[in-house]
């Protein structure tokens, strides 16, 4: 019975207002707050300032411990560069091209038809930089957190927004009656409250090329936004052919709603179908 109204409990929480996650200590719960994103929706579209923010982002903070082994540079042309503008972001990455006469690696410029290269070159190196934690890759990461609601679609919460929750709600210390592990940060999104990583967002930490104020806020909501798009970069032009079939699914079942009715009108008269 008890159980029972646990989750009853819970289905309340998430109802009313959000998802929320009870912290380490027990005495409360801490709620993962939605934001509006203009990609959400049947109707929702990429930001395309949010996503070269968000790119940016990745780039001078996140990339020196994440991966994101799933994207190519080529595909940067959906967050609206030109084909040489991204030709010009691609060479700014070195890659492996064999070895010299002498047996040394010898190095070639990016290319567009390549992938972000990983920060590290092998699992255990990762571990090794980031004491024993194992940084996660970036490329699906964007959706692995959603909570889509059918009968509330408005009240559904996002993987960004508990990419943002989890880059926003660190803290300096940890509640009392809270024994953190060494090497350990406390953080009210994080599952267990105790994550590896340090905060890596401060207000100011970089100069945006559109002269966007770069608060803690901003950076993580704009990071969250690119990091949902390389999980899913034909969102738009999947939202379009949903639209398409939908609308044509309609018009098809319009037509057959008179067509059918056209023909057993005749039955109905009791003519001849011939």
């Amino acid at each position: 019975m008890m159980k029972l109204f646990k989750n009853i409990g819970l289905t309340a929480m998430i109802v009313i207002g959000g998802i929320s996650f009870a912290n380490a200590s027990g005495d409360s719960a801490y709620v993962l707050k939605k934001n509006d994103w203009p990609h959400a929706g049947p109707f929702g579209s990429f930001d395309k300032g949010a996503l070269q923010r968000g790119l940016q982002v990745y780039k001078e903070v996140c990339s020196a411990c994440h991966s994101l082994n799933l994207v190519a540079f080529r595909e940067l042309t959906a967050l609206g560069y030109t084909a040489d503008e991204v030709k010009a972001f691609a060479g700014e990455y070195e890659f492996v091209a064999g070895l010299d006469d002498e047996g040394e690696e010898k190095f070639r410029k990016g290319l567009p038809q390549d992938y972000f290269p990983a920060p590290f070159v092998s699992e255990e190196e990762a571990r090794d930089a980031n004491s024993g934690a194992l940084p996660p890759d970036f490329s699906l990461l964007g959706k692995s957190r959603e909570h889509l609601s059918l009968f509330t679609p408005w009240n559904s919460v996002y993987g960004e927004d508990y990419i943002v929750g989890i880059l926003t709600t660190y803290h300096e210390e940890a509640p009392h009656g809270v024994e953190l592990a060494e090497g350990m940060n406390f953080n009210e999104t994080f599952t267990g409250n105790q994550i590896a990583m340090m905060p890596p967002l401060s207000d100011d930490l970089l100069e945006y090329a559109d002269g966007t104020k770069a608060t803690t806020l901003q950076m993580a909501q704009d990071v969250a936004t690119f990091m949902y798009w390389a999980a899913e970069p034909k969102m738009e032009e999947r939202k379009r052919m949903g639209l398409k079939v939908i609308l044509f699914m309609t018009l098809l079942t319009i037509m057959l709603y008179f067509v059918n009715k056209s023909v057993w009108r005749k039955v109905k008269n009791g003519n001849d179908l011939v």
